[in-house]
């Protein structure tokens, strides 16, 4: 500073350090304002994504892809008690129920249900047990899941000279997915589908409380397809046992789908058989006249 500056009192300038300590401390203070912003409108939203995780998890489980927890040993081996898989909602409606399929079913006002439930203490443990079964942490207390052996028109009997399940009188194999040492079936039994309508069994047929054993009720143990809630197809937990759940190779037997085309065709040929006399009768009675 010059003798002038000093003359007529002009102010000391800062040392150069100064500033940069200013600046430092003005930085500082900003930057944590800024988290403390960011921390607070974090916990403000996250209700919010919670809210919206749920809705579109719930959309996704109503319309799509649900999770289902297996409470039984009904399916062994193929499914295990405390498994969980995903069931297709979709498939559906681009394709019919096949023969082979593992399919997830409501039992409401049928089935008795294969594991007692307890029923919820209260509404606030109702809601929790709500949400578990939606989201396939817990069972479903009228959820059933089965293999589908009949679709309609199909004649299944057991069993033949073999001990054989048959379908429109082709034998079956199924080791494949049969419980080891397990007999298809310890009770004969036979039946045709009606329309509308499936014949279910589990894989542990020694412990499955399936189609065989609601043949007194109405529809003959068999189920309705509009309770059907969709197809399993992939076991997704544990992860060790993470797996797909194809249709097994014994149900893409050529001759279990031409007897399948001839038992369809049969009501077709005979009203046929029916139509060809009465055609012969009325021209004659016209050739006559």
């Amino acid at each position: 500073m010059t003798s002038e500056d000093r003359a007529y009192g002009a102010p000391a300038r800062r040392p150069a350090e100064d500033e940069v300590d200013v600046v430092a401390e003005d930085t500082e203070k900003t930057a944590k304002g800024g988290k403390d912003k960011k921390k607070g409108s974090f916990w403000k939203e996250l209700p919010v994504l919670v809210v919206v995780a749920l809705v579109l998890a719930l959309v996704i489980k109503t319309f799509i892809v649900q999770a289902f927890y297996i409470p039984s040993e009904s399916m062994e081996n193929t499914l295990l008690k405390n498994d969980r898989v995903l069931v297709n909602k979709l498939v559906y409606h681009v394709r019919d129920i096949e023969r082979g399929d593992v399919v997830v079913f409501s039992g409401v006002d049928s089935w008795d249900g294969e594991v007692q439930i307890e029923e919820p203490s209260n509404a606030f443990a109702a809601f929790f047990r709500w949400v578990g079964t939606a989201f396939g942490v817990v069972p479903g207390e009228k959820d059933y899941i089965k293999r589908v052996i009949g679709v309609p028109g199909d004649v299944v009997k057991c069993c033949d000279k073999q001990g054989r399940v048959t379908v429109n009188g082709v034998a079956l194999d199924e080791s494949e997915y049969l419980y080891p040492n397990d007999l298809p079936s310890r009770e004969p039994f036979e039946i045709k589908v009606p329309e509308g309508r499936l014949w279910v069994m589990g894989d542990h047929r020694s412990v499955s409380l399936d189609s065989r054993e609601h043949q007194g009720d109405p529809g003959g143990g068999t189920i309705p397809i509009d309770q059907v809630i969709g197809r399993a197809f992939v076991i997704v937990w544990p992860f060790s046992r993470a797996t797909t759940l194809p249709i097994p190779d014994t149900f893409s037997q050529p001759a279990l789908k031409a007897a399948a085309a001839a038992t369809g065709a049969t009501p077709l040929l005979a009203g046929f058989a029916g139509a060809v006399p009465l055609v012969l009768w009325r021209r004659r009675r016209l050739s006559r006249r």
